[in-house]
């Protein structure tokens, strides 16, 4: 076992890499794989090649990655903080809280463009603090509901519930906004890689890699909760302190990642439970680093598969999650069904 884990990160560094580099080379416009190299490396002339490369298909990879990668972890959080294999932030609202403090920031950008400076770093950072914000804020709600009701069902019925809520309130949004503001948002609440540019990824990468590497820092306390409450009291763990962490680490990156990708279902869930099969194991040392990088894998394939060579159409990204991440969620109270556990 000691020689398989290592094994398994490097065939999982690996494929990511293969990946990354594929889908800067895979698109409408063939790329030889040469030009594709030498414009990762910094080598050759400026060509149509490389601009194309540089300016438009590196900065979908490097979104996909990172946004694999947070997705996935904020999956595992959440399915640590509340010990339910269903848990994730789609199913739980928290994207939906997320895209209302979107909506109310774009609505409130159209009436005051002056105030909020539209089109600008400030603007951008207004994004990120009310996605931020409004993922916070819907979870706060489904921990204060998790922490009165002890029926993990219930608590996912009422995040599906504060998602239509949540929903409503977009809905109203969109009412009252103007038709270029509400193109805007429809076009954002499709969910896609493929639009960050370099400017908004100067935003983006630093407050996802903060969150991620401050989720580096939380194994040992999600075991112990895992394990749970009782338990984790008896190991001197403050069980109050670590739900406020994995609240705030996971708020940082559902916001953070939903403020420029928009919405993407189901990686959360899915993710985590292929992890635990892959190791065999619910250790969280080993489950943190293994659910970044195959959270990018799986975001950066999915991204290959939304798009074909000579073909102008990009299909929706989360018509392919979501392929994903249903069987699992089948499998999953199947599973259950017949007595298997998820957390051991």
């Amino acid at each position: 076992m000691r020689l398989k884990i290592p094994f398994i990160f490097l065939s999982l560094s690996f494929l990511t890499l293969l990946a990354f580099v594929a889908d800067v080379a895979w698109g409408s416009v063939s790329i030889p794989i040469g030009e594709v190299l030498d414009a990762l490396l910094g080598k050759g002339e400026e060509t149509t090649y490389s601009y194309l490369i540089l300016h438009f298909r590196l900065p979908k990879a490097l979104t996909s990655l990172f946004a694999g990668a947070g997705i996935a972890v904020a999956g595992l959080m959440m399915q640590s903080l509340f010990r339910n294999p269903l848990a994730d932030t789609s199913i739980l609202g928290i994207n939906s809280g997320a895209g209302v403090g979107v909506g109310i920031y774009t609505m409130a950008s159209a009436l005051f463009p002056g105030f909020l400076a539209l089109g600008t770093g400030v603007n951008t950072w207004g994004i990120i603090l009310a996605s931020c914000l409004g993922s916070l804020v819907v979870l706060l709600v489904i921990s204060a509901v998790a922490s009165r009701v002890g029926d993990m069902v219930s608590v996912l019925i009422i995040g599906v519930m504060v998602g239509f809520l949540a929903s409503s309130v977009i809905s109203i949004l969109q009412f009252f906004s103007h038709e270029e503001t509400l193109k805007t948002y429809l076009i954002w609440s499709f969910g896609s890689v493929s639009t960050t540019t370099w400017r908004q990824l100067c935003f983006m990468l630093p407050v996802v890699a903060f969150a991620l590497l401050a989720s580096l820092l939380m194994p040992k306390q999600m075991n112990a909760l895992n394990l749970g409450e009782s338990y984790a009291r008896s190991l001197g763990v403050n069980i109050l302190w670590v739900r406020y962490m994995l609240i705030g680490i996971t708020s940082i990156l559902a916001g953070g990642i939903t403020a420029f990708t928009g919405p993407i279902a189901f990686l959360g869930m899915a993710v985590p439970h292929f992890v635990r099969l892959l190791f065999r194991s619910s250790d969280h040392r080993l489950l943190l680093p293994a659910t970044m990088l195959v959270g990018s894998l799986v975001l950066l394939v999915c991204d290959l598969l939304t798009q074909a060579p000579g073909y102008q159409f990009v299909l929706p990204i989360n018509a392919l999650t979501s392929l994903l991440g249903a069987p699992v969620v089948i499998l999953v109270v199947l599973g259950r069904k017949r007595g298997k556990k998820i957390f051991s």
